[in-house]
């Protein structure tokens, strides 16, 4: 399979050769020279992105952000910064890792294939997931509790299977609202803490384990 990679920095010559190096590795290359470019560019749907930090403009966090919701895949930052809150920001803008400048080409190579052969693992078809008592279907769209099937409402499932899908990230109640209401859809993100406390409810006449996690501060998470 021929991977498609975005490599968005503001250094030509290293644009230049990570062209020359993924190229040769089968890589399709697309490169960007800027936030405005690389967010034009995602269109083309990526395997994975290389995000440089420092941009002048839009830098890479603040692109990570406003494309994140539209991309699935693995994003990898370019920094040569060292802080942990750098760090930390960058995670929590929806990065994956990071790769401090200046790097091996053969480690960097190596972190990409890492995260594309885990992107292939978390999308081969899994009809059913098992947690403890619990077993959610997702070709009939039910769950199930110690053999007893959960009376969900629509959004209520559709709640479930997206945070379950998405193990230990954890997702604001305005990214879980678009995720499962549609961007267009009418209606008020504070649905979800609604909805979760009522999902919540029906799962605890079963069991006492929290399946739905709150990160005070953040949202909301779904817990192994």
């Amino acid at each position: 399979m021929k991977y498609k990679i975005l490599i968005v920095d503001d250094d030509r010559e290293l644009l230049k050769m990570l062209n020359q190096y993924f190229t040769l590795k089968n890589y399709t290359v697309m490169i960007a020279e800027n936030g405005i470019e690389a967010m034009e560019k995602i269109s083309a749907n990526p395997d994975i992105i290389l995000l440089d930090v420092n941009m002048p403009g839009m830098d890479g966090i603040e692109v990570c952000r406003r494309i994140r919701d539209r991309v699935s895949c693995p994003i990898i930052f370019l920094t040569a910064k060292v802080e942990e809150q750098d760090r930390v920001m960058g995670l929590l803008s929806g990065g994956d890792d990071y790769i401090l400048k200046p790097f091996s080409l053969k480690e960097l190579d190596a972190r990409i294939i890492a995260h594309l052969k885990r992107e292939e693992r978390l999308h081969r078809k899994t009809e059913q997931r098992f947690y403890g008592d619990l077993v959610i279907d997702y070709a009939s769209k039910c769950v199930h509790m110690k053999e007893k099937t959960l009376d969900l409402t629509k959004l209520e499932y559709d709640i479930i299977e997206f945070l379950s899908m998405n193990p230990e990230i954890v997702f604001d109640k305005e990214r879980i609202y678009e995720k499962i209401g549609g961007y267009d859809a009418e209606g008020d993100s504070r649905v979800v803490t609604e909805l979760i406390r009522r999902i919540r409810k029906k799962m605890k006449m079963y069991s006492e384990h929290e399946y739905i996690e709150t990160v005070w501060g953040m949202g909301y998470k779904w817990a192994k």
